[in-house]
């Protein structure tokens, strides 16, 4: 399984959001600047985001997102399934109708290792929130030489 932009860079917007949580909404013009990812990109993610309640916009002239809860509170798993869809490595894990289903399913010894695996990809992404990114960020800023992150836990 490969995510696409689209989980890579969700993942990382909504970071920001959690890096700045508590400062009030967080243009996207911001986001762009500090992620390097287009505008428009971000705009086109925030739309799916916004539809899984997991970010609010505020219009206005200090308007931008905001995340809807608490990092603590938000699962990788549930953003990564907002912009992938089901997250599965093999199409019979997760069938998405009864046409999908495959016929071979109960005799199908990788089957097993495809479920197995599927569910621990699922079980890392559900286990770790945006504070725990967060908490690895300063961790990583404090042990590299590189600049500090613009933020404290």
């Amino acid at each position: 399984m490969l995510l696409s932009t689209k989980g890579e860079y969700g993942v990382r917007c909504m970071l920001d959001l959690a890096l700045h949580y508590g400062q009030g909404p967080i243009s996207i013009r911001d986001i762009s600047k500090r992620e390097g990812i287009s505008k428009n990109y971000i705009e086109q993610l925030f739309v799916r985001l916004r539809h899984a309640k997991l970010i609010k916009s505020v219009r206005g002239p200090k308007g931008g997102y905001l995340l809807i809860s608490q990092p603590r509170r938000i699962k990788i798993g549930d953003v990564v399934r907002a912009l992938e869809g089901t997250i599965a490595v093999a199409h019979c894990v997760q069938p998405r109708n009864s046409k999908d289903l495959c016929e071979r399913i109960s005799t199908c010894v990788p089957y097993i290792l495809w479920k197995r695996l599927t569910d621990k990809i699922n079980e890392v992404l559900d286990s770790t929130t945006l504070e725990d990114l967060c908490k690895e960020g300063v961790k990583l800023s404090k042990h590299r030489l590189v600049h500090p992150l613009p933020f404290q836990i």
